[in-house]
């Protein structure tokens, strides 16, 4: 049973842009049924935690740009349950805001933040594993890591190195790499030393205030001690006009790679990162050298480790492509190799911005 002060904050905010074309600015993937299943990866986040968790104990914190998707999405969390940056920064920034809503609301609150991007295959072990990881940081300060060991070396995640291992079954984080080469990596996950950052953090909400205070500018800090808001119209007035004061940075770079205070739970529910074309097909496939479509119908022939997105009414017939990327969206085509695509798509979105501008961004 969790605990009454157990609340989640859904980071909801990015623009998605290593799943272009198939993701855009104007409709990140997050907020798209991406796998035809009936529910966006949003709602698919919300749904886990709310098996967890009362509905006014989730937040979700987005752009003003896409509020309203959120709100049409999510229609059982009110208006008070969703922060709108009015700038896109990363998500240190946003983790500092809607841990000062809540704790406003729970003094005593501990938090557990997640994309709301992932994939879970076991959802009572992953129930089970968030419910143990709000309770360890019920009892302590520190800053919980759900980590998961690495099953291939995959540079596009952050790795931890195990250090000493706690009483309680935390492990403390030795070291942490964010975006290894994959050299590094196949060294990684040999090594038998690292876990897999899977973006899911767990901590009380004294204690993140406490290190915000340590990293962050003054934004919100007289706020939260001598001078409360009136109002939840109040603070967002405030936010609009003061939330680009906060710098571009992510919560790895501000709390985890200091590594103060800083702890792996081994979680063990079967995790993905469903952000990158390479890291859903690692996902989704089953078998070697096997073809995978997205709510899309393809013919192959002599082609394999494929994966294959198009808008609903087209066929795919694709003859002699190996480990490639077929996504179709709007007014692009991408066809790209599919290992370390997402350095890939960097390059392509900026020539492709400067040459035919933000409408195909």
């Amino acid at each position: 049973m969790l605990s009454k002060n157990a609340y989640c904050v859904i980071l909801a905010g990015g623009k998605g842009r290593r799943l272009w074309p198939c993701s855009r600015e104007e409709k990140p993937k997050q907020f798209d049924d991406f796998f035809g299943s009936g529910r966006s990866q949003l709602q698919q986040t919300y749904d886990r935690f709310r098996a967890l968790l009362p509905a006014d104990h989730i937040y979700v914190i987005t752009n003003v740009a896409y509020q309203h998707f959120v709100k049409d999405q999510l229609p059982e969390i009110t208006s008070e349950q969703i922060l709108s940056e009015p700038v896109h920064r990363n998500t240190l920034p946003s983790i500092a805001w809607s841990v000062f809503r809540i704790i406003n609301q729970d003094k005593n609150a501990s938090i557990i933040v997640s994309p709301s991007d992932h994939a879970v295959l076991d959802e009572q072990i992953f129930r089970d594993d968030v419910a143990r990881a709000l309770s360890l940081a019920n009892k302590q300060d520190g800053f919980i890591c759900m980590g998961v060991r690495p099953t291939r070396p995959e540079p596009g995640y952050g790795y931890m190195q195990e250090g000493k291992k706690q009483p309680d079954g935390l492990i403390k984080i030795k070291s942490f790499t964010e975006k290894p080469n994959r050299e590094f990596a196949q060294l990684f996950m040999q090594s038998g030393e690292f876990y897999w950052n899977t973006g899911m953090f767990v901590a009380r909400a004294t204690y993140l205030t406490k290190r915000f205070d340590e990293i962050l500018p003054n934004v919100l800090r007289d706020h939260q001690y001598s001078n409360p808001f009136a109002s939840i119209e109040e603070e967002n007035e405030y936010m609009a006009e003061n939330f680009s004061c906060y710098p571009n940075l992510s919560i790895e770079r501000g709390i985890l790679e200091p590594l103060t205070d800083a702890y792996i739970l081994p979680c063990h529910f079967g995790w993905a990162d469903l952000g990158t074309w390479h890291s859903i097909y690692e996902a989704t496939h089953n078998a070697e050298g096997e073809n995978i479509t997205l709510d899309t119908e393809a013919l192959f022939e002599h082609a394999k480790n494929n994966i294959v997105k198009l808008p609903h009414g087209r066929f795919a017939v694709i003859n002699g492509l190996d480990g490639y990327i077929v996504a179709e969206q709007g007014n692009v085509l991408l066809i790209c190799p599919k290992e370390d695509s997402s350095a890939l798509i960097r390059k392509y979105l900026g020539e492709v911005q400067l040459r035919k501008g933000d409408q195909y961004i």
